[in-house]
């Protein structure tokens, strides 16, 4: 950690801080996020579901983790920095912003739900602190709560704040999916348009009863699981019509209002994945470019004649044939070289991490044509809505969401002043992304920068 030099604490919760920090070999800056909960071994580290999920994920709509670093038993995550999330921009705004903006932001985020749901894993917890953004880029983050699709339930019940909870969480089912994400995507697109929340509830039954008002009351025929979800809690839904959202968004196009609609359907089997909804009308002039292409030269145009199309088949064929497994982009020989006489028992244990997921650590296939959606028909959503209310979030899930930067709620840990000191690291090993290495070094007590005003996050 001697490495960094932090310069600001940019947030604060109950199981960590952010702070922003600088590299002191390439002038790179950075977000290190600090655990206050104590790691005594590096196999702990390495399990954790935000690692896990995160190494295993190379995505420009996903947050980047650079390294893993544990020092005195105090583990912390280095981040790329971005500027800010998308709530700070919300809250700061005095027009609405413009559908081309909102259009740009989502279809990113969809792509990077498409490519994580295809890797085995749903967010959880999406809300507009938890997308971070750079200029027109944007990123989702915190994969705290991050679960694997194919892991065996019951999950968690209270999971993502309030307002962006599925209907199906808040009924306590154990069987939810990768569809809590499309729902909390609904939420967050109505909310772009409004700069309100679609669906601000100050308790789980306030949450349903504005859920309800908005796009009326569940039937047999709309979500026959819900109604015996709640039979078995012995809750009635309150009886209301729904409105149609453009009258709560009018802003918003007719295929905007489509597609949100299409993602808050109580049932979650009629919501569309996300990589449906990137062929969905209203990213009509969006043009997908597949994560593994990302990376390449642009394809001309004009079509090539019989020979030039063989040599670029075979070119392409090495090329694949050649590709490595995504866990293997961190290694550095150079790195591996320095470090190879160092804390070889770690090292050792972290290969064997790294061996167990390139079992199933594949390129997803993006070649594939998907058919046309279409959103399901539906009844007319909802009535009108207020300014954004003070959620009251009191469970666990709530205040881990909350800790990322730039959190609406004040209530997860003191507030930061630009006086906060940083905190000391002595002796530790960590993993990094460039070279996979760990390693011992000792350290210095870094030393925090000069003072600013907690205006910016990462």
């Amino acid at each position: 950690m001697e490495r960094y030099k932090l310069i600001k604490e940019v947030g604060d919760g109950t199981f960590g801080s952010v702070w922003r920090a600088l590299s002191r070999h390439s002038g790179e800056v950075v977000a290190i996020k600090k655990m206050k909960k104590k790691y005594y071994s590096w196999e702990e580290c390495v399990n954790l579901r935000e690692v896990k999920s995160l190494r295993r994920m190379n995505h420009p709509n996903i947050v980047k983790l650079k390294e893993v670093i544990r020092e005195n038993d105090v583990l912390y995550f280095v981040f790329e920095y971005m500027e800010c999330n998308l709530y700070q921009l919300m809250k700061d705004r005095d027009k609405l912003f413009s559908e081309a903006e909102i259009r740009n932001w989502c279809f990113q985020v969809f792509q990077g739900l498409a490519y994580m749901h295809q890797r085995g894993y749903f967010h959880r917890d999406l809300k507009p602190e938890n997308l971070l953004v750079t200029k027109a880029v944007i990123k989702i983050a915190d994969f705290g709560l991050a679960r694997e699709i194919n892991s065996q339930p019951p999950y968690t019940e209270y999971v993502s704040t309030r307002w962006y909870r599925a209907p199906e969480v808040l009924l306590q089912s154990s069987l939810y999916g990768s569809k809590v994400d499309m729902w909390a995507m609904g939420a967050i697109m109505a909310e772009l348009f409004s700069l309100r929340p679609l669906f601000p509830g100050t308790s789980e039954a306030d949450e349903i009863h504005k859920i309800c008002s908005v796009i009326g009351t569940p039937t047999m025929d709309t979500w026959a699981d819900g109604l015996k979800l709640a039979a078995s809690m012995r809750y009635q839904f309150p009886v209301f019509p729904g409105v149609h959202l453009s009258s709560l968004i009018p802003s918003a196009s007719d295929d905007a209002v489509k597609l949100i609609t299409s993602l808050c359907m109580w049932d979650p089997a009629k919501r569309p994945t996300a990589s449906e909804v990137l062929q969905h009308p209203f990213f009509q002039s969006c043009f997908y470019v597949p994560p593994s292409l990302r990376s390449r030269p642009s394809v001309t145009r004009t079509p090539p004649s019989a020979i030039t199309k063989g040599l670029m088949e075979q070119q392409c064929a090495r090329r694949y044939s050649s590709t490595l497994p995504s866990s293997k982009v961190f290694h550095n020989p150079a790195a591996g070289k320095l470090h190879a006489s160092l804390s070889t028992g770690v090292q050792r244990k972290l290969d064997l991490v790294n061996q167990d997921e390139n079992k199933d650590d594949k390129t997803p296939k993006n070649t594939a044509r998907q058919p046309k959606y279409r959103p399901p028909a539906r009844k007319s959503p909802t009535s009108t809505m207020r300014g954004r209310a003070t959620s009251g979030n009191s469970d666990v899930a709530d205040k881990f969401g909350s800790m990322n930067i730039g959190s609406r709620k004040p209530t997860i840990g003191p507030s930061t002043t630009s006086s906060t000191k940083a905190p000391s690291m002595k002796t530790g090993v960590q993993w990094n992304a460039a070279s996979s290495d760990s390693f011992l070094r000792s350290t210095k007590p870094f030393q925090s920068g000069r003072s600013l005003t907690r205006k910016v996050a990462g």
